[in-house]
């Protein structure tokens, strides 16, 4: 058996261990957690946690895929969405989903939500849904990429619309678009497009739209996958044309995880929407829609609330704000004479290696309860003031966002002629920051890297 530090705990598994807490492991598989003192031998920890690490991560991994029979890639894609549970856990499940007709209402803390899953759209259904319409998708950046290359793998009649010979267009051509049969110009493929998805960046968006609002012709749908154009319309200029239905499918990730995920057989979480109903369908279509791009399941939104949560996680916990504490934290550590290898190894490499996977397969309790005593303690007392002291920066980032501020600021940056310099720049001075080239060096020294 090997030894490894996790969460503050001393975890001990043989072969496969499935995580770095309890009741992870597989029938084959032993796990042991013991608490530790710092009596206990740092060097044997480090040594031990260097042998396991990588068997710890891949059985992560492989416990949080579902299993399904390879038949087709579409019956693989249907089953993932069925797993097979005891009926201890039907039970509790039970308890917060309950079945209608096209959807799930779910308990979620205590507010009931509608729920769709790609159960309700199998293959078939969703191939006859579609068998009268062409997808143009224009834009061929994260997501065009991710969702293009899903609706293809699904049997749907989809086109890519770029400019010609442009670094897009060549992207698209080593995906195996064909020019001429499903790779064309912006122009050429809205025309042929019945479903337009306008996954052009936010500022190209602002930037087109005189060339593309007189394509767009009664009959045809509006999609997009951001709610930033039409909702902020006083900058953006995106003023949709009122007979043609607008929805959104808002994928919860980038345009790489929402493709790796439906390779996998699983699925993105996705939120929809309805800008505007004219033939009465437009939700029905959102829904198809975001089952065709590769969604597990999909939650019912507004465009405003989208851009609004989407723009205020990007810049708080999810990028932003996650940034910030890293930083803060490392810097503190190096002022206190800690090594810049166990600044790092203490502020990212554990928290987005061992804990972090933890609270997205079962919560934060889950986590918790895997710690040592000293560890828990600890990190929820202090949990609360970091909630007082947060909070406030917070409620202004988010009236920023309402206001319309953070667009403003998006739109002026992206406009600028030097726009794509200027970026690389800031990226230049993030990975020269010392703490990301110690995580180079200490990414290097992973298992699967050696």
């Amino acid at each position: 058996m090997g030894w490894a530090e996790i969460g503050g705990c001393l975890v001990r598994g043989q072969e496969m261990c499935l995580g770095k807490t309890r009741n992870l492991c597989s029938r084959r598989t032993h796990l042991s957690i013991h608490l530790y003192t710092p009596l206990r031998s740092l060097k044997r920890i480090a040594m031990a946690s260097q042998r396991s690490s990588r068997a710890l991560r891949v059985a992560l991994r492989q416990a949080s895929a579902p299993r399904v029979q390879q038949r087709t890639f579409v019956s693989a894609v249907n089953a993932a969405s069925r797993p097979s549970v005891q009926p201890a856990q039907k039970a509790i499940a039970s308890s917060f989903v309950q079945q209608t007709r096209g959807a799930k209402t779910v308990d979620f803390a205590g507010d009931k939500e509608k729920v769709y899953e790609r159960n309700d759209w199998p293959h078939d259904k969703l191939l006859d849904y579609f068998k009268n319409d062409t997808l143009a998708l224009i834009g061929y950046g994260s997501q065009g990429h991710g969702q293009g290359l899903n609706l293809r793998d699904n049997g749907l009649n989809v086109i890519v619309g770029v400019r010609k010979d442009g670094a897009s267009w060549k992207d698209a051509i080593q995906d195996g678009w064909v020019p001429g049969k499903n790779l064309f110009e912006v122009d050429e493929a809205i025309q042929k497009g019945s479903i337009i998805m306008n996954l052009l960046s936010d500022a190209a968006q602002s930037e087109t739209w005189p060339r593309i609002k007189p394509m767009l012709t009664k009959g045809k749908t509006l999609y997009f996958s951001h709610g930033f154009s039409p909702v902020f319309k006083d900058q953006t200029k995106v003023e949709v044309p009122n007979d043609i239905d607008v929805i959104l499918v808002a994928p919860k990730g980038s345009g790489r995880t929402v493709r790796t995920l439906f390779r996998e057989g699983r699925g993105i979480n996705s939120s929809f929407a309805v800008f505007q109903d004219v033939t009465g369908k437009a939700e029905e279509r959102a829904v198809a829609m975001g089952v065709a791009v590769g969604s597990g399941y999909l939650y019912k939104t507004t465009f405003e609330k989208e851009v609004y949560s989407d723009l205020y996680g990007e810049r708080g916990c999810l990028m932003g704000g996650i940034h910030g504490m890293f930083l803060a934290q490392y810097e503190v550590l190096r002022e206190n004479g800690h090594s810049p290898s166990e600044a790092f190894n203490e502020t990212v490499e554990e928290a987005t290696q061992s804990l972090y996977p933890l609270i997205g397969q079962n919560g934060m309790d889950y986590m918790y309860a895997a710690c040592s005593t000293t560890a828990r303690r600890g990190a929820i007392d202090w949990s609360k003031r970091f909630k007082e002291s947060l909070k406030p920066v917070f409620e202004d980032l988010y009236e920023s966002v309402r206001s319309g501020k953070e667009t403003q600021r998006t739109m002026e940056y992206a406009s600028r002629p030097d726009y794509r310099q200027a970026f690389e720049k800031e990226m230049e001075e993030i990975r020269n920051m010392e703490i990301w080239r110690a995580g180079k060096a200490v990414r290097s020294l992973r298992p699967e890297n050696q």
